[in-house]
């Protein structure tokens, strides 16, 4: 808006930000002026928005670093008579806040960004040391030195160039920083224990493969699991590693507004059990979507089955690649070893031992990954000091305990946002993801079936506690120790990166054993299930075979068609750095989460029968959602109920109007009565295990 010179500036967001600077050639002050300007808008003017608490100022430091700008230091008069060593934190929705002041007085020198949380500030004096990199770390807010320059870069300018940042100092020609990650030796120890564990998940494989005779047994392990190891299984397929790693990194860098989101599935959970387990466990089925052939039609089963199918292939990829890049800065392994190791494991001990091998490993990992959790909480507090009370005082200075947004504004995480998107959220896989439903299936009755799914949601909130916790320590333990961070560590492994530095010889080898099953969970879940559902709803439902050999073989051969396409994935991203096109795909099939959910819950709490009236609902749904996501600023926690209920609505209406084959209403009413019997009437369809004859045969029907 007027002349200024050695003024800040930076872009955040496709917006140029600008602060302080001198106004004329012949002004002894700094100004106090912070102006932005949207680059996306062509014929966008200047805005002039509130300035910094501070004095004003010329030849600051401006940087923008994780979704904010942090201001550091410059000077308050012209001439630098007056260097200023304070800062502050700017947020476009909220403002400025103070933050903590640098260490020394900060003017005229090269500032650049590097990882996700730190801003580098180089060619700082410092009496006794010469030029000096400062590191403010934006979440911990926390300064520390990083190192030092050969010569000093005051007036220079910085930026980053692939890995490394080049810093040109006028007079000082060009110098170039790189920080060399000081990576833990994982050890031959922990070596060996990674070892033994992996080789101790095959041979469960290889003990469970002696019973696995049957398709019934492979896809259903026929049903013959305990009550607590499904619910177990339940809990650990939906505890993936990069849930492990996520939810103490979004505690260690913001709050407990998130805390809510777990918690939904003690709201999702007598739901389920009442009115969706009577429906799977009761009609005999081996997948879920067969429910919606009886409900609907052939096609609607088929269409559900399909977009289960597409969505697996697509995430196995990403539940592959992304964990290995935390697993390899942990073991020092390369990305691609990481993915092999896990990808052909997963896939060996699945083909063996089918659905049995894959809920025990989960047993198993889940021990592994709470204990793992509650060591690292352990070890946090004795290291920080001054005992449990110290920190959970220190956390609330800190406001990290803060849960509830009290506000209606349904572009923010309030609380209504929190609890209502996340219940739609949660009762998605819940009720219509084959890799949690066909958990219900493999215990011996229906009540058994409901206590796996309490089980689940009853170790879901003190494990979500433990995590939150676990978060909010370790931002306590790097805000006392800052010089421990790396720039390069990403936010999201900063749990591996206190696991692979701080736990015993032996134990940080188990737990990321442990990590290395989590990951590999999701990966044999993703493989049976789809196995499951391309033998059961499409080469049985539609080929007619009757040969269980002959199907138990193709099951078999699926599976490990599918690892090799997810480890193929995998790989691909790790080679070509196409994971941003991996992770669209996933979005787009994402999409589709809601619209299933929305079928299922027409047919169980509406009288809609036509078939071709839920489809439409499902692919209005999907159109709906990605409007809302492109076109809205409505929170994406709110995308799951979006979609569950514009598939209810648009598929009910549609089924009035639409013609097409669907089940009767008299077949309706008789289902319902059935199923309101409860379980063990004599003569009630379902009371006793389905025999595979029998499944076959009510399928040809």
């Amino acid at each position: 808006p007027k002349p200024s010179a050695y003024c800040a500036a930076a872009v955040l967001k496709d917006t140029l930000y600008v602060a302080g600077g001198q106004s004329d050639p012949a002004a002894t002050d700094g100004m106090d002026a912070f102006w932005a300007l949207d680059l996306r808008d062509e014929n966008a003017d200047w805005q002039s928005l509130e300035a910094w608490p501070g004095p004003a100022r010329v030849s600051a430091v401006l940087a923008a670093q994780d979704e904010r700008l942090v201001l550091f230091g410059g000077a308050a008069d012209a001439i630098g008579a007056t260097p200023l060593a304070d800062a502050y934190r700017f947020r476009p929705a909220s403002g400025w806040t103070k933050v903590a002041d640098a260490p020394m007085p900060l003017a005229n020198v090269p500032s650049a960004t590097m990882g996700l949380s730190h801003v580098l500030i180089f060619g700082a004096a410092v009496p006794g040391e010469g030029a000096t990199i400062l590191a403010y770390h934006t979440i911990t807010d926390t300064w520390t030195t990083m190192g030092h320059m050969p010569v000093p870069a005051v007036g220079g300018r910085a930026t980053q160039r692939d890995n490394e940042i080049v810093v040109a100092g006028l007079a000082h020609g060009v110098q170039r920083y790189r920080e060399v990650e000081g990576r833990a030796a994982f050890g031959a120890v922990n070596f060996v224990v990674l070892g033994v564990y992996l080789a101790a998940l095959v041979g469960m494989g290889a003990y469970f493969s002696k019973r696995e005779n049957s398709t019934d047994d492979f896809f259903l392990g026929g049903r013959r699991v305990p009550w607590w190891a499904a619910g177990l299984s339940i809990f650990g397929t939906q505890l993936s590693a990069l849930t492990f790693m996520a939810i103490p990194a979004k505690a260690y860098s913001t709050d407990w507004t998130f805390l809510l989101v777990n918690a939904t599935i003690v709201l999702v959970a007598p739901i389920v059990a009442i009115f969706y387990v009577p429906f799977f466990r009761r009609l005999e089925v081996t997948t879920a979507y067969e429910y919606l052939e009886r409900r609907f039609n052939l096609a609607a089963r088929l269409f559900g089955s399909v977009v289960f199918i597409a969505l697996q292939i697509g995430r196995m990829g990403i539940v592959l690649f992304l964990p290995s890049l935390a697993l390899a800065t942990i073991t020092g392994m390369s990305v691609t070893t990481c993915i092999l190791v896990m990808g052909v494991l997963s896939t060996l001990y699945t083909v063996l031992g089918g659905i049995e091998a894959v809920i025990w490993t989960d047993v198993v990992q889940v021990f592994v990954l709470l204990g793992g959790a509650a060591l690292c909480l352990v070890l946090v507090v004795v290291q920080v000091g001054g005992g449990a009370g110290h920190l959970v005082s220190l956390a609330a200075a800190e406001g990290k305990f803060h849960v509830f947004n009290w506000t209606w504004d349904y572009t923010l995480a309030g609380v209504w946002v929190v609890l209502v998107g996340n219940f739609f959220a949660t009762l998605v896989p819940y009720s219509s993801d084959q890799t949690v439903i066909q958990r219900y299936l493999t215990t011996a009755d229906e009540t058994k079936a409901k206590q796996a799914i309490w089980v689940n949601a009853i170790l879901a909130i003190p494990a979500t506690l433990l995590f939150f916790t676990l978060g909010t320590a370790l931002f306590l333990f790097y805000q006392a120790h800052p010089e421990r961070l790396s720039p390069t560590t990403p936010t999201d492994s900063i749990l591996p990166w206190f696991i692979a530095r701080n736990l015993p010889v032996g134990v940080s080898g188990l737990v990321v054993a442990g990590l290395f099953a989590a990951a590999m969970s999701s990966l044999d879940s993703s493989m049976n299930s789809g196995a499951s559902a391309i033998v059961t709803d499409f080469y049985r439902r539609l080929g007619r075979h009757d040969d269980e050999q002959r199907c138990l073989r193709l099951a078999r051969w699926i599976t490990i068609i599918l690892g090799a396409i997810g480890t193929g994935t995998a790989l691909w991203m790790a080679s070509f750095g196409v994971a941003s096109l991996w992770d669209a795909f996933i979005k787009l099939m994402g999409l589709f989460g809601g619209s299933l959910a929305g079928m299922f819950a027409l047919g169980i709490f509406t009288r809609a029968r036509r078939g071709n009236g839920a489809i439409i609902g499902a692919v209005t749904s999907a159109v709906v959602v990605y409007c809302v996501q492109r076109y809205t600023d409505v929170h994406f926690f709110l995308y799951a109920a979006v979609g569950v209920v514009s598939c209810m609505v648009v598929g009910y209406v549609s089924s009035l109007v639409v013609p097409g084959p669907g089940g009767s209403l008299e077949g309706l009413t008789a289902l319902t009565t059935t199923l309101r019997q409860p379980p063990g009437t004599p003569g009630r369809r379902g009371s006793e295990p389905p025999r595979p004859e029998t499944r076959r045969r009510m399928n040809d029907e």
